[in-house]
């Protein structure tokens, strides 16, 4: 399990990595930024952002998506208000920030972003911010090595780091280690969050573990509307296709779609899963051409990929979200899995497939 045990020892290294390379950082950023890449701009500029602050208890977090704003809530805890400004249903790839998510940004005093090119809309807004505050990328201790890098996108990974609850656990770890460089008077508070967090995840990733286990080994297929799933299928023991490519913005032409449809009749695939913030389109369209050949295929169920669910709701929370998604793909792909997922909390509405 990924621990933040050593986070104390880290957090020195850690800092003076950070005011070492500040400059050639900045530089960087600016330059990427200017390319439409995130990068690491928030961290080039932290030290002087940090710089004889005084803090007002509780201090004000931005998060870009629901999976970075879940994580500081639960490891903040009651130091920090966290607004988060890209909600369930929106797909974060394609989000252009409105005049009151700039706002939440502009008046936060930190801010937190997922970075891989996630929010990649958003590269120059986070170079501006990161003058004048403390800026953060959550996947920022993840080794590049265990990133992956589809096929034909040199040196742009995959961002989808949430799927794997052990990598994500890693995001923990930058969190803890973030708020502790920005409120060093709360270290060990926030080294105890993110510790209790923690051992949520560990129960969650392998309850994942587990019910992926037992769909039959032949039919563990999980064909989606875009890439969002691959740090997933690494993790759990799935083969993931998607229609669209890593971003949205991709589109799926009728050769991709056809190699699709041929791929799900030749393996005899009987569900396919569509997702809460891409279309549904090209999934039905799967769907519709499978038909035609006589392949009945239905849809397994909806997931969540670059959105959590309802705010003030289980599927709204990362856990919930997590747990959603691995008890409807485990059921629909004939595997056994509880109902109400890993706590008994899962809405009742899984689309009525699978069994226990």
């Amino acid at each position: 399990m990924i621990t933040i045990a050593k986070t104390t020892s880290r957090l020195a290294t850690f800092q003076a990595v950070r005011r070492a390379s500040k400059l050639a950082l900045l530089s960087l950023a600016l330059t990427i930024a200017g390319c439409g890449e995130a990068g690491d701009a928030g961290q080039a500029n932290n030290a002087d952002a940090n710089a004889g602050q005084t803090i007002a208890y509780p201090y004000r977090v931005t998060a870009t998506v629901g999976m970075v704003a879940d994580i500081v809530r639960q490891v903040a805890g009651d130091k920090a208000e966290v607004t988060g400004i890209i909600g369930d249903g929106v797909d974060p790839h394609l989000y252009r920030p409105t005049a009151r998510a700039v706002k939440s940004l502009q008046s936060a005093d930190v801010v937190f972003y997922s970075g891989l090119m996630l929010e990649g809309k958003m590269g120059d807004l986070f170079v501006k911010l990161a003058r004048k505050r403390p800026i953060y990328a959550v996947t920022e201790l993840v080794d590049p090595e265990y990133l992956l890098e589809p096929e034909g996108m040199a040196g742009h990974y995959d961002p989808h780091l949430w799927m794997d609850v052990a990598a994500w656990m890693k995001a923990v770890e930058a969190v803890a280690s973030s708020l502790a460089e920005f409120d060093p008077d709360n270290e060990a508070y926030y080294e105890k969050n993110a510790q209790t967090y923690l051992q949520q995840l560990a129960a969650l990733d392998a309850y994942a573990r587990e019910v992926v286990a037992s769909i039959p080994e032949r039919q563990r297929v999980l064909v989606t509307a875009h890439d969002a799933f691959n740090y997933f299928g690494r993790a759990y023991g799935l083969e993931v296709l998607g229609v669209q490519g890593l971003s949205t913005e991709s589109e799926a032409g009728l050769e991709d779609l056809n190699r699709l449809v041929d791929l799900i009749v030749d393996r005899g695939v009987g569900a396919v899963f569509v997702e809460t913030s891409v279309s549904d389109k090209n999934v039905r369209a799967l769907i519709e051409g499978a038909a035609s050949r006589g392949c009945d295929v239905r849809i397994g169920g909806k997931l969540f990929s670059d959105a959590m669910g309802a705010a003030e709701t289980y599927e709204g929370s990362y856990v919930g979200m997590i747990d959603h998604n691995v008890t409807v793909i485990a059921r629909a792909l004939g595997g056994s899995a509880p109902a109400g997922g890993m706590q008994g909390r899962l809405a009742a509405q899984l689309g009525g497939v699978g069994h226990e």
